[in-house]
């Protein structure tokens, strides 16, 4: 029998940092837009969107979790907090956001809602199909799927992390036998910070047909991806 032994080099963390952009690079992320509602003293609802530049699922029992991050300052950060603060006694049930898993058919959804400098009413925009959930939060038609959602608490700044359980080990060599915008991928060292939230899936959406719009139907029912800086999809068996 061959045993491998693997060997754990520790790095600085900017070296740690770069490595982790580049390996991201390599995989397949899924590309998602969070949709909420601006806190306001208006009688119209505003509403907002922001691209999301990480979402996972974190765990399904014993509830359903999922987790994503927003860099900082940002109108959408501000107003899930702001919702979060909110909350009265007894809480209300209902969602604070949704998390609309994009199609393949939807790259230029991703775009307007990562780029406010560029489309500052995105949910104007004759281009973006949306209608409302039961808590009056948009849907964006035709995407691959929609998780209304509850935020479990206020987001975690993850700024405060630097430097508290983080070992940054440059010049010790090698350790012993062991082991261990907003769409670009692990894009950090540009002196943006972010914020972790995590949230309740309330419901999985029924999320309403896209227009027709000339592309493939193919297309509405693949993922959309993030994957060496360019959107793209699988190819269906």
């Amino acid at each position: 029998m061959i045993r491998l032994s693997r060997r754990c080099v520790y790095t600085s963390t900017d070296d740690a940092r770069q490595r982790l952009r580049e390996l991201l690079r390599e995989t397949a992320q899924s590309v998602a837009v969070v949709t909420a509602l601006l806190p306001s003293a208006s009688t119209s609802p505003t509403y907002h969107g922001a691209t999301l530049s990480s979402f996972t699922s974190i765990a399904l029992d014993p509830l359903p979790l999922v987790a994503f991050s927003l860099r900082v300052p940002s109108r959408m950060a501000s107003a899930l907090n702001a919702h979060v603060a909110s909350v009265g006694s007894p809480p209300s049930p209902s969602a604070h956001l949704v998390i609309n898993i994009l199609s393949a058919a939807q790259p230029h959804l991703a775009d307007r809602f990562a780029r406010p400098d560029l489309y500052p009413r995105p949910f104007a925009d004759p281009r973006v199909h949306w209608t409302r959930s039961q808590d009056g939060l948009p849907v964006l038609s035709g995407a691959l799927g929609a998780l209304s959602c509850r935020l479990v608490g206020a987001s975690m700044p993850l700024a405060r992390l630097r430097g508290s359980h983080v070992r940054d080990a440059e010049g010790e060599g090698e350790a012993g036998e062991g082991g261990e915008q907003e769409v670009p991928q692990a894009d950090a060292g540009t002196g943006l910070a972010s914020e972790l939230f995590i949230a309740r899936v309330l419901r999985v959406e029924r999320v309403p047909l896209a227009e027709e719009d000339g592309q493939d139907t193919e297309l509405h029912r693949l993922p959309l991806l993030y994957h060496r800086r360019r959107y793209t999809t699988i190819k269906s068996s």
